[in-house]
């Protein structure tokens, strides 16, 4: 991410509205820091939660500038996720979903990391939060059936599987299963999906567990990607509609959701995840319940 795009995405952030100066502390504090100290940082982040940071982190240092890198999406996590809630998050990358759900909200949770540097990173942070008994993470990848895929591994928060005519220097081989295999005898609450276009054989190897009538809310990566490997997301999304679910915009402020009648993106969206969501009733009800959190002080 190039240093104008960074400043802009911060100083548009909803976060930093109301302290754009110390937003722009918070960056040069980092960026003066990191140059001088060498090694990881434990960061304090939120309601007791930290994370290991180390340079060129790109997800982590988003939530260094803004609080919560993915706005709208980590903000429901943390207004939808209680200890009685199973979060399921697939592409853990170094865990910022997994430490809002389970480290914040005190969820149990899955995570999958398919990249052995990366998942030594995801432990990392859930040791650093003493979640080793409440979050099982499998240094996993998940798709349509059980095997072994190629892993691009040195792209940081956008390593992915190989693409068919991508030609990379950096790769490893990771097992693979399915997702109904792995949590056949779980009932997930949120499922998370973000694997850099590799989305559809995700969800076809979990259509037992997208059945599940405890599983309200899924927040996936729609952004296009998935061309790459040949897969149409516009089917993709058809076949989650059909299992009931609607597309959503959510405001965290507010705790208000917009339904986007069937469509990926709403007009004020800012990042390529999709929200969708079959038992309405459930998620309001948490979302009427869910106790506020303070971050960049502002509480929401």
């Amino acid at each position: 991410m190039s240093l104008l795009h960074t400043l802009r995405f911060m100083m548009n952030h909803p976060l930093n509205q109301k302290q754009k100066s110390q937003a722009l502390l918070r960056y040069l504090r980092w960026q003066l820091g990191s140059r001088l100290i060498s090694g990881e940082v434990a960061y304090p982040w939120i309601a007791g939660a930290k994370f290991l940071l180390q340079p060129g982190e790109t997800g982590l240092t988003g939530n260094i500038y803004n609080g919560l890198h993915e706005y709208s999406h980590m903000a429901y996590v943390l207004h939808t996720m209680n200890p009685d809630a199973l979060f399921v998050d697939v592409g853990a990358n170094v865990g910022s979903y997994t430490l809002l759900a389970c480290a914040v909200r005190k969820a149990r949770g899955y995570a999958f990391e398919p990249v052995p540097q990366t998942y030594e990173r995801l432990m990392a942070n859930l040791h650093l939060n003493n979640l080793a008994e409440r979050v099982t993470a499998m240094n996993l990848g998940l798709s349509d059936e059980e095997g072994e895929l190629a892993f691009v591994v040195d792209e940081n928060c956008t390593n992915h599987v190989l693409r068919p005519t991508e030609e990379a220097a950096n790769v490893t081989r990771v097992n693979v299963r399915t997702m109904d295999d792995v949590l056949q005898k779980e009932s997930p609450s949120l499922l998370k999906v973000d694997v850099e276009g590799f989305e559809t054989p995700v969800i076809h190897g979990a259509l037992k567990t997208l059945q599940k009538e405890s599983l309200h809310s899924v927040i996936m990566e729609l952004g296009g990607a998935g061309n790459q490997y040949g897969y149409d997301e516009d089917e993709l999304l058809k076949h989650m509609l059909s299992l009931g679910f609607r597309t959503y915009e959510y405001d965290p402020m507010t705790r208000s959701l917009t339904d986007l009648n069937h469509q990926a993106f709403g007009e004020k969206s800012i990042n390529d995840n999709i929200l969708l969501i079959r038992d309405l009733d459930k998620v309001k009800q948490l979302l009427a319940t869910t106790p506020p959190v303070e971050l960049n002080g502002l509480s929401f």
